[in-house]
């Protein structure tokens, strides 16, 4: 697929936040990550990244890349951005470690 070069600018920002993420959470435990509000908030910012490039994306690629949730991907962005007081920490962990890192797989697919 030959890709845009707004949407590539887009999914390197996507791949650089997933790499953040992955490096913030490095050997640490739910219970640390918890307690680290910088930690927490580096994390949450970065969804935010991830979130707001993948809302940037054309819809020829989206519709081309069906098997990564990026309505999820978003809506995960929208919840962070505007439901201030309900964002729970166990969410954001969940995310970062179960889902970062094969989000990271598949859009390095589409930059290399």
């Amino acid at each position: 697929m030959q890709l845009k070069e707004k949407d590539k600018a887009y999914l390197w920002d996507i791949f650089e936040a997933c790499k953040d993420i992955l490096q913030f959470i490095d050997n640490i435990q739910f219970q640390k990550f918890s307690e680290d509000k910088m930690r927490r908030f580096a994390v949450e910012r970065q969804l935010l990244v991830i979130g707001e490039a993948a809302n940037h994306l054309s819809e020829t690629f989206i519709a081309n890349t069906a098997h990564i949730p990026w309505k999820i991907i978003i809506g995960m962005r929208n919840i962070i951005a505007h439901d201030y007081g309900e964002i729970l920490i166990e969410r954001i962990w969940l995310t970062a470690t179960e889902h970062i890192e094969e989000l990271l797989k598949n859009v390095n697919e589409y930059l290399d």
